[in-house]
């Protein structure tokens, strides 16, 4: 990537300074061709570990790989010149210790160029943030449902319920700000708790099933686009990319089989002169 182009990236202090002012924009990409279309639209691209269940076929986030992030992430990178690019840090890389989760999270940023990582932020987090943060990584940490913890929290369910549970979510909230992210994630949460969160820190929190009043919202992008007939409760639908595939694909299916397709304008003729 050229300097040229790495200069006309939305920064990381740009995202931070939006707190409370305008909303930031921020979608989901995997591949080059769709970062591409979303970067004009979108002040940060996330190339989230949601990729394991939306492009690889896998019934949650855990076993998506630190490999497969960087590959991910080198694709958005080279279809974007305008957004923010953010990887996340996936299940098993991070946690273990400040020092594993910089081996890792450097590795990313040199592989793929991108500007920052993304970590789910759990009581343990906050020290893993600051020893980052301190070496150069920029950090945006997640709170609320966090689906790398499926498995401990009981599967992907709304969270902040009982007042423990709400009281933590803040705490993480502002132990992650503290600890030095640029801005947090706040994922399937009430409105009410997604406002208390966003009125606690000082750094910007973006909403996915949380509150139209966070400073920004996301959603993973093939289920806005409406790639699958089943998507969580807070996604909205802005298109319906799964009936104009199977539209097109039974179309092609039809002209092959009456062999209507190729016709001649579709096919090469090298006559003689």
């Amino acid at each position: 990537m050229s300097a040229q182009n790495y200069a006309q990236r939305m920064t990381v202090p740009q995202i931070t300074a939006r707190k409370g002012g305008e909303p930031i924009v921020c979608l989901t990409a995997y591949d080059a061709p769709t970062a591409a279309i979303l970067d004009e639209h979108c002040d940060l691209i996330l190339v989230g570990d949601s990729v394991g269940m939306v492009v690889h076929g896998l019934t949650s986030t855990v076993g998506v790989t630190l490999d497969m992030m960087i590959l991910h992430g080198q694709a958005v990178m080279r279809g974007s010149n305008k957004a923010l690019v953010v990887v996340d840090l996936p299940f098993g890389s991070y946690e273990d210790s400040p020092i594993t989760a910089f081996k890792n999270a450097s590795r990313v940023m040199m592989e793929t160029g991108c500007q920052a990582v993304k970590i789910e932020s759990g009581s343990y987090a906050a020290e893993t943030i600051g020893y980052l943060t301190e070496r150069g990584i920029p950090v945006m940490s997640h709170v609320g449902l966090r689906p790398q913890s499926m498995n401990v929290l009981g599967g992907f369910r709304a969270r902040g319920r009982s007042k423990d549970v709400a009281d933590e979510i803040i705490q993480n909230a502002i132990a992650a700000a503290k600890a030095g992210s640029f801005c947090v994630v706040v994922e399937g949460v009430s409105v009410e708790l997604a406002d208390e969160v966003t009125k606690a820190i000082s750094i910007p929190t973006i909403g996915i099933g949380a509150s139209e009043n966070c400073d920004g919202q996301i959603l993973v992008t093939p289920d806005m686009l409406g790639l699958f007939e089943r998507t969580p409760k807070f996604v909205k639908k802005f298109a319906n990319l799964n009936g104009l595939i199977e539209d097109a694909a039974q179309n092609y299916a039809m002209e092959v089989k009456e062999r209507t397709f190729p016709s001649r304008d579709y096919t090469y003729n090298f006559s003689k002169k």
